[in-house]
This record gives C-alpha cells, structure tokens and sequence, in this order.
C-alpha cells in the first residue's frame, strides 16, 4: 500500500503522436468520460490522483488550455538545458513553462537510445528544469541483455548518480520513472515484484544520496507495456508510487481506466 502521504502518479506519454487536433478531441473526450464516473470525475478536478501528460512540444499549450479546468498536469517530452540560443529543433525551460508545463521528462531511454543523449546532457537537463521551477521526471532503466547480466541495480545506481551529480540538490519532490528498456513498447512487462524491487532500490540511493525525508516523499513510477490489464497490480506494491503509461494513453478510456485502478 502506498504511504498515506504520497498521492498515486498515473502519467502519460504520447511521444510522437497526437496532434493539435488530435489533442483538443482528447482533452474534450477526457473529460466527458470522466465526468460520467464519480471517483474518476473527483479525481480528474479535485485532485484526488496526480494526472499528468506529456504530449508532442506543439500540442502542449492546446493540451494546457483544453485542460486547464482539470487538476491534470502537463510536462513536455524533452527540454534542452541552455534558456536560449542557436539550438534548432530545441525548446528551452523557460518557453516550456510558457505554454503551460509544469514538468519534463529527462533521461528516457529513447532520447538515450535513438539521439545519444549522455548521462551529462541528462544532468544538465535536470539542473535547468529545477532553476526553472519545473518538475522533471528522470527515467532510468536497465536494457535485457543488462538484467540478463544481472547488471539491474548498477545501471540504475549510475544512471540516477550521474543524472543528479555533486551538485544538484532538488527544490521539490524527486519524481524517478523505472522504465526497463526491453519493456518498453514491447508488450513485455516487468513482474510486480521485479518493479517493487528495483523501485525500493532506488528509494534507497535516494535516501543515500539526500536524506530519509526526500527519499519517503520521492515519487517513484514504473513504466514499460503498463495497460488497463495490469496496472492494478503493478499499482498494488509498496514501493510502485505510480505509473508512466505510453501506448495505453493515447486513448483516454484506456488511461481513465489505468487512473482507476490508482484509486484507493
């Protein structure tokens, strides 16, 4: 069960998918569906559960706007970590929490994967979403052939150290995604108890790396093929303080669904 004072996380990402259009249907479809359910109803305007979605960077603002009656948070995919300047394609903090963001993915596998982000750029993006005042959620994870070596909870320990380095300190609640890469759009899904233990062990190395306080109200996810099927006992561990959906949050009946089975 969940400590009393963390609310559960169900958060989702679009990646590359759901244009403006696309977007304000959503939003409208979001909320009727929703408002038809009285738990889901209170939990989408009073707050009851943490909602967040990171759609596209140019259908955040339409997402902001459309939502903005709802308590569901909005964060951005990517930032860059310099405020401005001659970075094509980038978006910086400042312009992020402009259009309505309030938190930012940093670290994810494919920005890793795919781009060739290092674990320095992660920093850096990490550092400039605090100075911003944006919440950004760092999304570690372990390839298969690492968990295969066994290698689980070293790469998870050097992806977060090297992530926070010597010098950043967090202003707010520290919000870690377990994304086990060979999870990741596959359909294959980490046992319950596999995320219970590699969320507990990151729990550890927070309270390691600052304090007992900043690690109790850390919020950590697990990510990776999370659907409206398992999401109730992934939900279910202790440690497992929400859920980073992709797939399944494209269609909003599904990520009610998912939101549903984060209600106690």
């Amino acid at each position: 069960m969940i400590a009393e004072n963390r609310r559960m996380v169900v958060a989702g990402n679009w990646k590359m998918n759901l244009g403006v259009g696309e977007t304000r249907s959503y939003a409208k479809t979001l909320i009727e569906l929703a408002s038809r359910k009285k738990e889901l109803k209170h939990a989408l305007f009073a707050g009851d559960l943490e909602l967040i979605l990171f759609p596209p960077g140019i259908s955040i603002y339409i997402a902001y706007t459309e939502l903005k009656s709802t308590s569901v948070a909005i964060g951005a995919q990517n930032v860059h970590w310099e405020p401005k300047g001659a970075y094509t394609g980038e978006i910086s903090v400042p312009m992020i929490v402009e259009a309505g963001c309030r938190y930012a993915l940093v670290g994810h596998s494919e920005r890793r994967h795919v781009f060739g982000e290092t674990i320095d750029m992660t920093s850096k993006k990490l550092a400039a979403c605090i100075e911003g005042g944006v919440t950004p959620m760092l999304c570690i994870g372990e390839t298969e052939t690492e968990r295969k070596q066994g290698l689980t909870e070293k790469v998870l320990f050097e992806q977060f150290e090297g992530a926070f380095g010597n010098k950043i300190v967090p202003t707010g609640n520290i919000y870690i995604a377990y994304e086990p890469v060979w999870a990741i759009g596959t359909g294959n899904t980490a046992t319950p108890d596999d995320a219970e233990s590699a969320c507990r062990f990151v729990r550890e190395k927070i309270a390691e790396r600052f304090d007992a306080e900043t690690s109790r109200k850390a919020r950590i996810l697990y990510g990776g093929s999370v659907n409206p099927e398992n999401a109730e006992e992934l939900l279910s561990q202790n440690n497992v303080d929400g859920v980073l959906v992709g797939g399944a949050s494209l269609k909003p009946d599904a990520f009610l669904s998912i939101a549903s089975s984060a209600i106690r």
